[in-house]
C-alpha cells in the first residue's frame, strides 16, 4: 500500500495545564474516509485540532503527504491542503450566505466552482443573500462545509456535522460525504451519530481517555458491534 496522506503518531496535546491526548496513532490514505468514535470528552475534537495545530502545547509526530507539521503554524499547515469543518460552524452573522462561502482563500488546486457547489447544495443556492443569521441549522451546516469545498482542500476534517439536524437533513449531507468520497476527497469524521457514520467510513478509530482504544475496519462492523456498543455507550 501507497505511504498514507495523513501519519500520526505519539501526539500528546494539552489545552493549557490539561493533558488531553496521551500517544494517539493512526493514519489515512488518500481517497479514505475514517471516523473518530468515542464518548464526549474522549479527546476526538482535540486531535482534529492537534492536526491542524490549534491546541495548545502538542508533540509526536504528525506527517501530511510527508511533511511534519508538529513545528508549523495552522495557516502553513491548512496549506498543505486540509479543510476543516467546526462543531459550532463558525458562521459570519453580519455576511450573507454568498460572502461566507467565498470568504476563505484557496489553498489548492481543483476545488469546487459556485456552480458545482450550488448544485450540490440546492439550498444555498436559494438563500445566497440571506444573512448568515437567518440561515437554519441545516442550512448553516451545509454552508461550513461547502466552504471548505471551495478551497481547493484535499483532505476535510468533519466535526459532527450531524448533531442537531432534522433527519432529512443529515440524509443529504450523507449524500454529499459520498459524492465527495467518490471524488476522491480524504475524509476524517468526528461524529456521535454511528448509525450515520457506519455506512460511509472504511475505518473506525475508537477514542477514550485520550487514547485509540480500537480500530475497526468496514469488513469487520458486524463481529465487533458488542464491543463498538460498549465504548460509545450506544
Amino acid at each position: 500500500m501507497s505511504a498514507p496522506l495523513l501519519k500520526v503518531s505519539g501526539v500528546d496535546a494539552w489545552y493549557g495545564e490539561s493533558h488531553i491526548l496521551h500517544g494517539i496513532d493512526f493514519e489515512v490514505h488518500e481517497g479514505e474516509l475514517v471516523t473518530l468514535l468515542g464518548r464526549n470528552g474522549a479527546g476526538r475534537t482535540t486531535t482534529l485540532k492537534a492536526i491542524l495545530g490549534l491546541t495548545g502545547r502538542r508533540t509526536g509526530s504528525i506527517e501530511i503527504a510527508g511533511v511534519q507539521t508538529i513545528g508549523m503554524p495552522t495557516n502553513a499547515i491548512a496549506r498543505l491542503g486540509l479543510g476543516y469543518c467546526p462543531e459550532e460552524r463558525g458562521i459570519f452573522s453580519s455576511l450573507s450566505c454568498e460572502e461566507n462561502l467565498m470568504l476563505p482563500p484557496k489553498i489548492g488546486e481543483g476545488g469546487m466552482s459556485i456552480d458545482e457547489i450550488y448544485t450540490m447544495f440546492p439550498n444555498l443556492k436559494e438563500r445566497r443573500n440571506s444573512q448568515g443569521t437567518r440561515l437554519s441549522g441545516g442550512e448553516q451546516q451545509m454552508l461550513a462545509m461547502a466552504r471548505i469545498l471551495r478551497s481547493g482542500a484535499r483532505i476535510l476534517l468533519l466535526d459532527e456535522i450531524t448533531e442537531g439536524l432534522a433527519p432529512v437533513i443529515v440524509q443529504t449531507l450523507g449524500r454529499v460525504i459520498r459524492t465527495l468520497k467518490d471524488k476522491g476527497l480524504t475524509i476524517i469524521l468526528v461524529e456521535q451519530n454511528f448509525r450515520f457514520a457506519a455506512p460511509l467510513a472504511d475505518r473506525h478509530y475508537v477514542i477514550e481517555h485520550g487514547h485509540i482504544v480500537a480500530t475497526v475496519a468496514k469488513h469487520e462492523l458486524a463481529s465487533k458491534t458488542e464491543m463498538l456498543n460498549e465504548y460509545l455507550g450506544v
